[in-house]
């Protein structure tokens, strides 16, 4: 099996689900290759509502940003603009806003490099998280050798469609493009370590970050100096310099130079810590030949309800076991393992084996994901399904256009809310330059 970069293991994904060695390529050389549309249920229109509601597509925007920029050219506060799922920078994304008491003629106004607004209404109802229901991509990786054929590609996706779907990993945008740290970040908020957690943030040093930036952080880490690095530090690290500003007067105050962050950031950070150890389990579970689209003894199942954000849970045993996997087969369960918080059960049998001891190695309890310092940080734990289905796939094989000695594979397809599309591109590319992905 081909091996794992060494980048990818540091977030957790120590394996591949497929054997077959993969056709390399890289995703992104330009932002049009990545395309992402969000799939969702509008908020009902209201012509005397107090949310406006607009479809936005961006290119080459972080949701975050995006975020930023428009608060500022509408002058109003981030706490006023919702959406219902976070995109990557890389890439033409689509999504669904609404803003608290800003006008229909305001949104139209709004005029931002890249960024087209469409399909403005108003309505009596905000954007939740409920209202996205999956995204349809349409990828492009370039830079295949011209020797990869279409068959290639198929012997790659069919054992992926022989199981209905591909692992549930986080991709590793999950931690992080560029230095994939907020899970190290999100650990030591758990353990209550806040000066870590900042100054990782602030002065992680990776080798892959531009020079200025890696010159930047090395020189606060030298010198602990934060008023010189609010100053020096280069004006796209706008987070970073949030807590800089916040440290430069107050220099001991840590939690507070968290707080300067987005609150989706700030819980980020721990989502991505429970995403690590998840990504370690999950690598575990598909080492040791335990199925992903079947149960066996000992696993918890979560049941599928589409229109229901409560989630139902149970045990698998010699009882119910044939009647839980007739219920995976119909799409109606999938087998799942812990994100792990103060509430968190695990599993029995196998499964509860390669929790319990993942977890254990961590030197953590499960109730200092209780974070009284910083409440919305804190988390009771969840379930994740080890699989997703893969729907509606489409893909081709042709010259690449913008390097005609090489192929281009052009993929189409759909994903459920919270799965990531790196997790099936790695298992078809296998790529040897994590910045390929």
């Amino acid at each position: 099996m081909k091996s794992v970069l060494k980048e990818e293991q540091n977030v957790g994904l120590e394996t591949f689900y497929t054997e077959t060695l993969g056709i390399g390529g890289k995703l992104r050389s330009i932002p049009e290759d990545f395309i992402v549309e969000e799939r969702f249920s509008h908020p009902k229109h209201d012509e005397k509502g107090p949310f406006c509601i607009a479809t936005i597509k961006s290119k080459n925007w972080e949701t975050n940003q995006l975020v930023r920029t428009i608060g500022k050219n509408l002058q109003v506060s981030r706490k006023r603009i919702h959406f219902a799922g976070t995109k990557d920078k890389r890439a033409v994304s689509t999504q669904l806003f609404s803003f608290y008491d800003v006008s229909v003629e305001k949104i139209q106004q709004l005029s931002i490099k890249d960024v087209t607004i469409s399909d403005i209404y108003l309505s009596s109802e905000k954007l939740f998280l409920g209202n996205l229901k999956g995204n349809h991509f349409n990828i492009c990786i370039r830079n295949i050798s011209s020797e990869k054929t279409e068959q290639n590609l198929k012997d790659i996706i069919t054992p992926l469609q022989d199981i209905g779907g591909f692992p549930n990993f986080f991709g590793i945008q999950r931690f992080g493009i560029i230095r994939p740290i907020t899970h190290i970040v999100g650990k030591k908020i758990v353990q209550d370590d806040f000066e870590g957690a900042v100054m990782t943030y602030l002065i992680f040093l990776d080798e892959h970050e531009d020079i200025h930036s890696y010159q930047q952080r090395k020189q606060l880490s030298e010198t602990n100096d934060f008023k010189a690095a609010f100053h020096s530090f280069p004006s796209y690290l706008n987070y970073e310099k949030a807590m800089l500003n916040h440290l430069q007067v107050h220099p001991d105050d840590f939690v507070g130079a968290l707080k300067e962050l987005p609150k989706n950031l700030i819980t980020m950070f721990v989502y991505a810590y429970q995403s690590y150890l998840f990504n370690k389990m999950l690598s575990r579970r598909i080492t040791m030949g335990l199925p992903l689209n079947q149960a066996v003894i000992g696993d918890t199942v979560t049941e599928i309800r589409e229109e229901k954000n409560t989630e139902n849970y149970f045990q698998v045993n010699s009882n119910n076991l044939d009647k839980v996997n007739k219920q995976i087969k119909r799409g109606k369960a999938v087998v799942s393992s812990v994100l792990i918080g103060a509430n968190t059960e695990f599993s029995k049998g196998e499964m509860g084996e390669i929790e319990e001891s993942i977890f254990e190695k961590e030197s953590i309890d499960k109730r200092d994901f209780i974070i009284p310092k910083l409440p919305l940080a804190s988390s009771m734990g969840t379930r994740r399904g080890v699989y997703t289905p893969l729907e509606n796939v489409s893909y081709q094989i042709e010259k690449d256009s913008l390097n005609p000695d090489m192929k281009q594979v052009r993929l189409e397809f759909d994903l459920k809310k919270g799965c990531y599309a790196t997790s099936f591109l790695r298992e078809i590319m296998k790529a040897t330059d994590i910045r390929n992905y």
